[in-house]
Formats: C-alpha cells, structure tokens, sequence
C-alpha cells in the first residue's frame, strides 16, 4: 500500500514541479514587499537574457485582460439579448471572461513569440533578484 501512494506522490510532484521554483519565495517566514513597475523595469534593464522575457510575459497579461473584457461582455450580452435571464448572463459574463482569457493568451502566445522564450525561468529569476534587493 505504501508504495502505491509513493508512487502517487511522486507523479504529482513530477507534474507540479514548477512550483518548486518559487519556493523560495512562497514558503518564508516573512512575506517579500510588494514590487513596483520600477522594479521589475530596473531588473529587465540589468539582466539581458531574462529581462526581455519577463517583459514580454508581463505585456501578455494586458492581451488577456483585453480579452478577458471583450470575452465577457460580449457572451453576457448575447446572453440577455437572446434569453433575458439575469442568471444566465451572470454564468455567460463568467465563462465569456474565462474563454477570453484563454484566447488572449494564446493570441499573445504568438504575437510576442512567447513559445520561443522561457517565462518561467524569467519569474524566477526575478524573484529570486527581487528577494535579494529586499532583504
């Protein structure tokens, strides 16, 4: 029996182990200050291979917030045009925010040439600059 769950244990892990990158700065006694966009300009200035990175996955947030927006207003307002259900323009607005998330994202995928760039090493990089400029 323990073996199953070893093994259980160590699957998860192996998909989650992304997280272990920001250990350092999630599982701290004290949590790290709030950054400003100065911060994270004066660190895309100072590093030249994970600055440029990290500026272009912070700029494919405002591509999924746009289509957050567009998403959600857009399938709310089929929504109560065709039913006139508050409820369901609600769950429309809801699922309408989500999908166009997704599409953003992937829309910025492309557009800033995300594929090519490793994001996730960048935040790392940045927070692991960001909690020796804070401490």
């Amino acid at each position: 029996m323990a073996s199953f769950w070893d093994s259980y244990k160590e699957f998860w892990s192996e998909r989650f182990s992304f997280l272990s990158n920001y250990s350092n700065a999630i599982q701290r006694d004290r949590p790290l200050h709030p950054c400003t966009d100065s911060d994270v300009d004066q660190f895309i200035a100072l590093d030249p291979v994970h600055g440029p990175a990290l500026k272009s996955a912070r700029d494919a947030v405002q591509f999924g917030i746009t289509g957050s927006a567009l998403g959600a207003a857009f399938t709310a307002g089929y929504a109560w045009k065709y039913s006139r259900s508050l409820h369901g323009a609600a769950l429309s607005f809801l699922a309408g925010g989500v999908f166009g998330w997704t599409f953003g994202h992937e829309i910025a995928n492309h557009a800033l040439q995300l594929y090519r760039l490793d994001t996730l090493a960048a935040e790392a990089k940045f927070l692991e600059w960001w909690k020796n400029k804070s401490e």
